[in-house]
């Protein structure tokens, strides 16, 4: 399976949205939604319900299910502007959207870094 690198350097194979939007089974799917809402609500500082948690297959898509935070995002709306496969390819990495992106998650700085080191090699 290739991993999905999100544009923000998120991996889309371990994100829980995109993890509950493939689990087969409703009532562990409804548990994770929850768990998912508590996270977002503790990130965020926002009361989220589980309701909204909706599928996702990934910021990437251009048709099918996507997650309201991801169809919002600044970071991919730019990134699709600019015809980018991810922001490690930017000349403008790493702007204030992605720099308030790596302060809730370090390690996708750490993956588009890594990006940024193999592409200059």
């Amino acid at each position: 399976m290739n991993t999905i690198l999100a544009y923000c350097g998120l991996v889309c194979d371990s994100c829980p949205i995109h993890l509950a939007t493939l689990e087969t089974n409703i009532t562990k799917q409804v548990e994770m939604r929850v768990m998912i809402a508590e996270e977002l609500s503790k990130i965020y500082g926002t009361t989220p319900k589980p309701e909204i948690i909706t599928d996702c297959d990934g910021c990437k898509v251009s048709k099918g299910r996507l997650f309201t935070g991801c169809a919002d995002c600044e970071i991919r709306k730019c990134a699709i502007l600019k015809n980018m496969t991810n922001c490690a390819y930017c000349s403008d990495y790493a702007c204030d959207n992605l720099k308030k992106h790596f302060a809730i998650d370090p390690d996708a700085q750490n993956r588009l870094e890594e990006v940024r080191k193999n592409e200059n090699n």
